[in-house]
């Protein structure tokens, strides 16, 4: 387009060179969206936050002013950016020295209503700012900017569906693609959606906006769909029969052709989970068998292949966004998990090929693009640090709600689908919301897990950051600076054996404990013991899992009404070893998937030897902290010598699950 994009209105205002300092007041993070900071970076400007006076002074006196004072010249430029702050509550000496700068979405969409705006995720404003400029739309009021940002953005055309059909098709659409449509663009759908007197019995104020929820919807109806096909229309007419939690139709056209095209990804990626039926037909109706479990699971060999063609076609798509890593890799993790837990050999040749090329993808992806992910709004936690700021606007937004976060050390995505399916056998009730995050770089526990507690970067902990001894105290910390009582914060690490009551009643007063964090260090013990590569992991794991701690605990605090988060510090790899750094005592941290140095000389000089090694750039890491770091499937161990670790770089290690947790009631 010749008029460029929203981005160019704002870049125009960063010349390099221009001033050392520039203070930009940004509430709506927009100098945060993830292309508009990478090119910032490419133009040699550092984003640092102005959040916390003490933690700004840290970050821009030791890495940038005692520079300028001695008089040594940095190719950066600094935007100090205020999110929440007035530009004239900054310190003068500040303001003395850079210019000031003020963004917001309203002056880029001057005739749409900001309260809406300001709702949408920054990767949509692409799309809207085409739309404006197609459309030139006049003054709207916040009804009008909802109908023409859920058109043009989301190509929704409420008053165009009027059968299930129409509607199914629309759902499925937003939630298989994990479009993230707010809030209160949902309430507007579900507004127009009403006043079609058809959907009267759907249950639209929970399924529109909760993808969790519409597959729990969806799981329910597709035994009743099956049964249709079985027995025509002598089915049980009472539904009671089919213990259906979610209101509705119990009939869906689960086999219309606008329909099928997802149903076999839906079964293929695990997001529905498929039932036994021992008396249907699969060669009358081929595209029913992934949904369909016999006596044994659906043949892998199916699952794999479809996964595989599904993954080979997103590799070759354009530039991933940070968010369609995190669903690459969810797909991923199934296709992981699947080959690690039946005896596939015949494929892992093939998955090999398609791990090496992932991998290198993904590394190149990260060395331009993840510094842009630090700063990003917690609204969708992109970092391990965000998790609990995110728990903490669910508690501004409900005063009354109890919040539980559950790490646990070690696990990947791809054992993270071995334990949901384990979770699931015990509790079929249990509705499980997924996603994942992106973990800290280098991904060794005591760089990323105290990122979860203290919900910052590694550089704001220095003294710790070789330790986890600090992180109870990080994570009290954190809550109490947001207004949390201290006798209302509960911490405990080293679990994953036990009576869940007898363990987490005597270390909590459950009664006044509002946040608690908890640390379930067992599969991190299993993965440092293990011999047995990456099924063995799997193997282990999912015995631990049926021992039924894991899915105790969970209970547990659901039944004490609280909302329960799980997440990870990192992942793990099979990996084979390359070559042992011959460094003396040079470095502070030898792994097996990374070396740290405390000088960005003494990496270099011991990584032109091991040409395997990535020199990462210490982003978000404190001073005197240099990584080199193992990338895809090599490690700093004898020639090969296969182990499982983590410290690295693959995408097995870096994203990490995100998952919360209900019960279903019926």
């Amino acid at each position: 387009m010749s008029t460029g994009s929203w981005r160019d209105i704002i870049l125009r205002e960063f010349i390099p060179n221009v001033s050392k300092l520039t203070i930009v007041s940004d509430p709506d993070d927009l100098l945060t969206e993830e292309r508009l900071s990478v090119e910032l970076k490419n133009r040699s400007f550092d984003l640092i936050d102005f959040n916390d006076p003490v933690e700004f002074r840290y970050a821009y006196e030791s890495g940038y002013r005692s520079l300028w004072d001695q008089g040594i010249q940095t190719k950066q430029g600094v935007i100090l950016r205020l999110h929440n702050s007035e530009l004239d509550d900054l310190p003068n000496d500040l303001l003395k020295a850079g210019r000031t700068l003020s963004l917001n979405l309203g002056a880029i969409f001057p005739n749409l209503s900001y309260s809406v705006i300001e709702k949408l995720d920054r990767s949509f404003l692409d799309e809207l700012y085409d739309a404006q400029i197609k459309y030139s739309p006049n003054k709207l009021g916040d009804n009008a900017t909802k109908d023409f940002i859920l058109l043009h953005v989301f190509e929704i055309a409420a008053n165009l569906i009027n059968n299930d059909v129409e509607l199914l098709r629309t759902l499925l659409r937003i939630h298989y693609n994990k479009v993230k449509i707010p809030p209160v663009l949902c309430n507007r759908l579900v507004q127009l959606l009403k006043d079609n007197n058809h959907f009267h019995d759907w249950p639209l104020d929970t399924i529109v906006s909760d993808d969790g929820a519409f597959f729990a919807f969806l799981q329910e109806r597709w035994p009743f769909f099956l049964d249709i096909l079985v027995h025509g229309n002598q089915i049980i007419k009472e539904t009671s029969a089919y213990n259906l939690k979610y209101t509705g139709p119990i009939t869906l056209p689960f086999d219309h052709e606008d329909i099928r095209i997802y149903v076999d990804n839906l079964f293929v990626e695990g997001k529905l989970i498929p039932v036994q039926k021992t008396d249907i037909s699969i060669e009358s109706n081929p595209w029913i068998i992934s949904g369909i479990s016999k006596t044994h699971d659906t043949d892998p060999k199916l699952r794999i292949n479809s996964l595989i063609d599904i993954l080979e076609k997103t590799l070759h798509a354009s530039e991933f966004r940070y968010s369609e890593w995190i669903d690459f890799a969810m797909k991923w993790a199934e296709l992981r998990a699947l080959i690690h837990t039946t005896d596939q050999k015949e494929k892992l040749e093939k998955f090999n090929q398609i791990s090496d090329l992932v991998n290198t993808n993904f590394t190149n992806w990260l060395i331009s693009h993840y510094a842009s992910l630090i700063n990003l709004p917690p609204t969708n936690p992109a970092m391990l640090h965000h998790v609990p700021r995110c728990m903490a606007r669910e508690l501004e937004s409900d005063g009354d709600i109890k919040l539980a976060l559950v790490v646990v050390d070690g696990l990947s995505l791809d054992q993270w689908v071995t334990v949901k399916k384990v979770l699931h056998e015990k509790d079929p009730d249990l509705v499980v919301r997924e996603s994942a995050t992106f973990a800290w770089i280098p991904t060794l526990t005591s760089v990323s897990r105290q990122a979860v507690f203290s919900g910052r970067p590694p550089i704001y902990y220095p003294k710790s950051i070789n330790t986890t001894n600090n992180e109870s105290n990080l994570w009290r910390q954190f809550w109490e600076e947001i207004g949390i009582s201290r006798l209302e914060i509960g911490y405990r690490r080293s679990l994953g054996d036990g009576n869940v009551s007898e363990i987490l009643d005597e270390i909590l007063n459950i009664d006044q404990t509002k946040i608690i964090g908890l640390v379930v260090d067992k599969v991190d013990k299993i993965m440092h013991g293990m011999q047995l590569g990456a099924p063995g992991m799997h193997n282990q794991i999912r015995q631990w899992c049926k021992e039924g701690f894991l899915s105790s605990l969970i209970e547990y605090l659901l039944d004490h009404d609280y909302q329960v988060w799980l997440t990870s510090d990192h992942g793990n790899i099979e990996c084979s070893g390359k070559g042992s750094p011959s460094e003396g005592a040079i470095a502070e941290t030898r792994g097996e998937r990374v070396r740290v140095y405390p000088t960005p000389e003494l990496r270099d000089s011991v990584a032109k030897t091991l040409p395997f090694a990535v020199k990462w750039n210490p982003i978000g890491l404190p001073p005197a902290y240099f990584p080199l770091v193992a990338q895809g499937s090599d490690a700093f161990v004898k020639e090969g010598e296969v182990i499982v670790g983590h410290g690295g770089i693959s995408i097995e290690e870096v994203i990490v699950p995100l998952v919360t947790f209900e019960k279903r009631t019926h």
